[in-house]
């Protein structure tokens, strides 16, 4: 069975520490509150509890006193009264004689992931998600949104503006700056974002950047501000081809201003923020998403099994039953009930558990197992509803817990594991089901490391961008681990491979500059001091030639004369020239003898 471990030197990343915020514009989040989310009323303070936004005060902040609920409460609460409550299970354990070998096999997958033909360009796996009719909706509706707040006044936001303002946003995430307002200063200045649009230009479109029609009913909707960014991007995830093993976690969006649907998961980088569950394989790759609003009913056509038991039965439902997937999730949402239902959907899980998690299942305690030394474990079993579930406790450090449909404590392998009273490594015994987990969960913590690292910093009060920031960076992500399945598939050799941030650039290079025309830019010139800078900065390495997709786009590519001579950038011309692309920015030749600049261009 394959293994794949993320790499943060393979991808390309630096392995610095993150902060959690910062007290500038453009890294940090604004303490003030946010203009279209309800002000806060309670916090989650942990990831294994999920309540509600009441509080114990009232208006007037004084504790103790009785507070009346509301007409919609009240109705809430006489209809969960009256209607049918589930019916909890009976459930009978029996322990597992550890002297005899009841191993459970792991099944075998009856799929296959499609051999790719091609290796595609970085800009094609993220146009693949955010496709031109994505891009024409966002414009429809920022064009719209503007009318409504000044009816005198014509944004003029097109598609291509729009790819250019995602690619400086993309830029920002990399060549990483305090304030936005300094990627345009004259001491700080960023070609790659400077010179795309101006400063004014690029406020502009921020401020007007929307997702929805504010004047159509919401219907309740929490996330009606985003509803189109959802519909478009989530079929698309959920169409991607699935490995055998996939894997259900949360995920934070970092936001620490007031909002109420705020939640706070303590073991995360980013501790605050907005939770969305996400469903994903070994690797990373999002195959479906569902963002947490308050409370997770049951999917259609499903039973009730609990919060945390619903939200893994909706990603599940993309899930094929018929070839095998293996499922993997933590503690929070792990429950005899959930084992049971995804087995009757064909799906096989494997889950950490809590001490409670499982009724009727009683293990010795830690101080017991503690005195069998490292590597005991208990095993036990039973079957519901015609699904036998196996149960284990392994005490390493600390006590360990999980069950699985169909994995077992047997065959025991040997892991080498650090002892602190002997300054050396020992073999200590662990079951198979705790190595099984140990092994496919680590997916979780690559796609989030993927994201952090380069994540775009934009300061917003307005949670829906919060949101869109969140899903470029996401589908660039995805993009990268498509981009390396592909060249898997391919063999194609890992040193000529794509780093990440390589990657990362490529994408916002493309946004940037493919497709666009770049000659006429507004806002003020450059003053005859710099530009006298400019002539003597001492002679650096030569300049990247852009892709062939941004070569042959056909838009914007003008040949104008330079004040100095340089060598032609055409591979098979050798000769001097002061002719250049006003967009490629390299020299080329263009005269009665030599046309290298349509040959470049071609």
């Amino acid at each position: 069975m394959s293994t794949s471990v993320f790499n943060a030197k393979e991808a390309g990343l630096n392995t610095r520490v993150l902060p959690n915020e910062s007290d500038d514009s453009c890294l940090s989040d604004s303490g003030g509150s946010d203009d279209e989310c309800v002000p806060k009323t309670g916090y989650h303070n942990s990831s294994s509890d999920i309540t509600d936004n009441s509080s114990d005060e009232d208006s007037d902040g004084h504790k103790g006193q009785a507070v009346l609920p509301s007409n919609s409460l009240l109705a809430a609460r006489k209809k969960s009264a009256a209607g049918p409550k589930r019916k909890r299970r009976k459930v009978v354990w029996e322990t597992v004689d550890p002297s005899q070998y009841s191993a459970k096999h792991v099944p075998t997958w009856e799929a296959s992931l499609p051999e790719s033909e091609t290796i595609r360009s970085p800009i094609e796996y993220f146009r693949d998600f955010f496709d031109a009719e994505l891009l024409d909706v966002i414009v429809e509706y920022s064009n719209l949104y503007c009318n409504h707040q000044n009816p005198f006044y014509d944004l003029k936001f097109d598609r291509n503006e729009l790819e250019q303002f995602i690619g400086t946003l993309v830029y920002m995430s990399i060549l990483r700056l305090p304030r936005s307002r300094m990627y345009w200063s004259n001491m700080c200045r960023v070609q790659q974002v400077a010179d795309v649009m101006t400063r004014e230009r690029w406020n502009e479109l921020k401020n007007f950047l929307h997702f929805s029609d504010n004047s159509a009913p919401n219907n309740s909707d929490r996330l009606f501000k985003i509803r189109s960014l959802i519909d478009f991007l989530l079929p698309k995830f959920q169409a991607l081809p699935q490995d055998q093993m996939l894997s259900v976690d949360e995920q934070i969006v970092p936001f620490k201003g007031r909002t109420s649907l705020k939640q706070c998961i303590s073991k995360k980088l980013y501790k605050w923020g907005y939770k969305i569950f996400v469903l994903r394989d070994s690797k990373g790759l999002v195959h479906s998403f569902d963002i947490f609003t308050g409370k997770t009913d049951p999917a259609p056509g499903e039973e009730d099994i609990g919060e945390s038991g619903n939200i893994v039965l909706k990603l599940a439902q993309v899930i094929d039953g018929s070839v095998n997937h293996l499922l993997y999730f933590d503690k929070w949402f792990s429950s005899v009930d959930l084992f049971v239902a995804l087995a009757n959907k064909g799906i096989l899980a494997l889950g950490a558990l809590q001490p409670n998690s499982l009724q009727g299942c009683s293990f010795s305690t830690d101080i017991e197992m503690k005195e069998g030394g490292r590597g005991t474990f208990e095993e036990q079993q039973t079957v519901v509803d015609e699904v036998e579930i196996r149960a284990v406790k392994w005490f390493d450090k600390r006590s360990v817990m999980v069950a699985s449909t169909f994995a077992s404590a047997q065959p025991v392998i040997k892991t080498e594991k650090w002892d602190r009273k002997l300054k050396n490594t020992v073999c200590v015994e662990c079951p198979s089901i705790v190595a099984l987990y140990n092994q496919f969960m680590g997916g979780i913590d690559g796609l989030d490391a993927l994201i952090a690292y380069y994540r775009i910093h934009i300061r917003t009060r307005k949670y829906y961008h919060r949101f869109f920031f969140h899903f470029v960076d996401m589908v660039i992500a995805n993009s990268w681990l498509l981009y390396r399945r592909d060249c898997e598939s391919m063999e194609f050799l890992q040193k000529k491979q794509m780093d990440f941030v390589t990657f990362r650039t490529s994408i916002a290079h493309a946004l940037c500059m493919q497709g666009k025309d770049l000659s006429k830019k507004r806002g003020l010139p450059s003053s005859d001091v710099e530009r006298e800078y400019q002539k003597k900065k001492r002679r650096g390495p030569a300049k990247a030639i852009p892709t062939p997709e941004i070569r042959s786009d056909a838009v914007g590519h003008w040949p104008v004369v330079d004040n100095g001579r340089q060598r032609c950038k055409f591979p098979i011309c050798n000769k001097h020239t002061v002719f250049k692309c006003v967009k490629c920015d390299v020299h080329l030749c263009l005269n009665k003898h030599n046309n290298c600049f349509r040959a470049f261009h071609e």
